[in-house]
């Protein structure tokens, strides 16, 4: 299969394939920059979580100890949210958390939208592509003396599209869904050291006499 013949296809298929290859490199770009970005978040909070298990209540030299030699940028503006908010007690702690947190979760899942668009977008760039193919095809039967053959080498060259559009929308849904499952994970682990250091630097409040 050379470039000339693949060319022809994208011709015959009114120029979608060569919107199928955009949408093949924007969903590879995604795939690639979010799995990298994710897996770093979660492996470095699973260290952090192990980091922050044995230390000690109210221990701020080891929490900055830590935030200094160990925490990104991520995780640490919880660390560094503890080490500024100094003696606060326990529903203050978790609320000045939960702001942080708040903020930090869309980057996480930030541009999974393109990928879940090209999951939806793709079948349907190849059904039409199919279509205008077909409508190619069938054009041979008004030619004098046009061959069967040529009609339905036409169709069979005409659902290539399609199966370009299935291919790259099952690529996308397999790891929008793992990287889904990744965002899960990182936004459980910001909330059980959030939890982990309401344990250990929040101030309890005093009850009323």
């Amino acid at each position: 299969m050379d470039l000339a013949y693949l060319l022809q296809l994208a011709n015959q298929s009114g120029g979608i394939l060569y919107l199928m290859v955009i949408l093949l490199t924007l969903a590879l770009t995604v795939i690639v920059e979010r799995t990298w970005v994710l897996r770093s978040v979660t492996r470095h909070g699973e260290t952090l979580t192990h980091a922050l298990t044995p230390l000690a209540a109210q221990d701020r030299n080891g929490l900055a100890w830590i935030r200094e030699t160990q925490a990104r940028h991520l995780h640490g503006a919880l660390l560094e949210t503890v080490l500024t908010a100094s003696s606060a007690p326990e529903p203050d702690l978790a609320s000045r958390l939960d702001e942080v947190i708040l903020r930090h979760v869309p980057l996480l899942d930030r541009r999974l939208w393109m990928l879940d668009t090209t999951v939806t977008l793709a079948p349907l760039l190849g059904l039409l592509g199919t279509i205008i193919g077909m409508f190619h095809a069938f054009q041979v039967l008004g030619e004098p003396g046009a061959a069967p053959n040529a009609v339905t080498g036409g169709v069979a060259e005409a659902l290539v599209a399609t199966a370009a559009g299935l291919l790259i929308a099952v690529i996308g849904l397999v790891f929008f869904n793992g990287l889904n499952e990744r965002v899960r994970l990182a936004v459980h682990q910001l909330d059980t050291l959030k939890v982990m250091l309401i344990n250990r630097f929040g101030t309890p409040t005093s009850g009323a006499d």
